[in-house]
């Protein structure tokens, strides 16, 4: 197979100075990860101490992330976390579903040994975690999250589309903020999602477009229903 040019899937590239480029990846993360609740105000004040940046870079960093719909500016409030609903969970989904499969379609028709070897890799450094016992992972948890994020990229990484990986990217943090909101980090069903990964895996290295594409919408959808049962039984008990 011919040699591939690797593309970058991340929402972020091209932006901005390094140090500012280090700072919108970190607070995207932040948001996604919870540390910074829906709807909670972004104070200058508290975030200059938090990274240690001036408010000019941070400015530019959280404008860049209402433009990705993680942040809100409210006239004469400031910035805030955006909010989170079931409706726009479903919307969500949707979009990532298609630009996903779309991209690892793309990836199957493109990619050449390097690429299967990625995901063999990133596969097996996932499944690594997936192994150990139920107390175990969650200690590990954040690299559980780390490996998982880069095995599903590396699923796409052949993918010669520019745009479509942005797009898929941005879903993607999008999607797994809903996740951490759900507390589905602590859910104890690891051992099936292991099995779905290595179906993916399988279907994708045997270049059979449409099984893969199917195993890896599932994938999504069932954990998104997840997230809105969630959704459900909170509004219930409330």
């Amino acid at each position: 197979m011919r040699k591939q040019r690797r593309v970058s899937a991340r929402p972020d590239e091209g932006s901005g100075s390094s140090a500012g480029q280090e700072l919108l990846t970190q607070l995207r993360l932040d948001i996604v990860n919870n540390l910074f609740a829906p709807e909670a105000k972004l104070k200058f004040a508290d975030l200059t101490k938090r990274y240690g940046l001036g408010i000019g870079t941070l400015r530019e960093a959280l404008s860049h992330l209402v433009s990705e719909g993680f942040v809100t500016l409210d006239s004469g409030r400031g910035f805030r976390v955006a909010p989170v609903s079931e409706a726009d969970l479903i919307e969500i989904t949707e979009h990532y579903v298609d630009f996903e499969k779309r991209a690892l379609a793309d990836a199957i028709r493109h990619g050449d040994d390097e690429w299967e070897a990625g995901i063999v890799a990133s596969y097996h450094r996932l499944n690594i975690i997936h192994e150990l016992p139920w107390e175990e992972r969650m200690l590990r948890h954040s690299e559980w999250v780390e490996r998982h994020r880069e095995f599903h990229e590396a699923l796409v990484a052949a993918c010669e589309a520019r745009w479509l990986l942005r797009l898929r990217s941005l879903m993607y943090y999008q999607s797994e903020r809903y996740r951490f909101l759900s507390k589905m980090s602590r859910n104890k069903n690891g051992s099936r999602k292991a099995i779905e990964h290595r179906a993916i895996v399988e279907a994708t290295l045997a270049r059979d477009t449409d099984k893969a594409t199917r195993l890896l919408e599932r994938h999504i959808r069932e954990t998104a229903e997840t997230v809105l049962a969630n959704f459900e039984k909170r509004s219930k008990a409330s």
